[in-house]
């Protein structure tokens, strides 16, 4: 499982459009599932959430987002992803987020759902 969603967070800093949609349909099924605070609701299949991830390397030029951890619980996997770049005011920055996913019998993820932070306590 670690593999779709190691490949899945390398498409977030493509910025060639074809490359970064060949690993998501590495990464994901075809009619998987896409949802996170920014998305606007659920996205359905490959282009969808090509088109999508894009707007972070377009919006965020020169960020990446690397997976800091995984778990998986009765086939459900638990991710925490590091978004890190330059920010704004030209220092370094990191933003956390959690992903949940579920994945099929040859490893792709079928759903995936993103939230800000990590969920531990302020």
């Amino acid at each position: 499982m670690s593999d779709a969603l190691t490949t899945f967070f390398a498409a977030w800093s493509e910025t060639d459009a074809r490359k970064r949609s060949a690993l998501i349909a590495n990464a994901l099924t075809a009619d998987a599932t896409y949802s996170d605070p920014r998305s606007g609701g659920r996205l359905t299949g490959h282009d969808a959430i090509s088109d999508y991830v894009g707007m972070f390397s377009a919006n965020a030029p020169g960020w990446t987002a690397s997976v800091v951890s995984s778990d998986v619980v009765n086939g459900y996997a638990r991710t925490i992803v590091a978004f890190g770049g330059t920010g704004p005011d030209g220092s370094d920055m990191v933003q956390h987020g959690t992903y949940f996913t579920d994945h099929d019998e040859a490893g792709k993820i079928t759903a995936m759902a993103g939230f800000v932070g990590t969920g531990a306590p302020e």
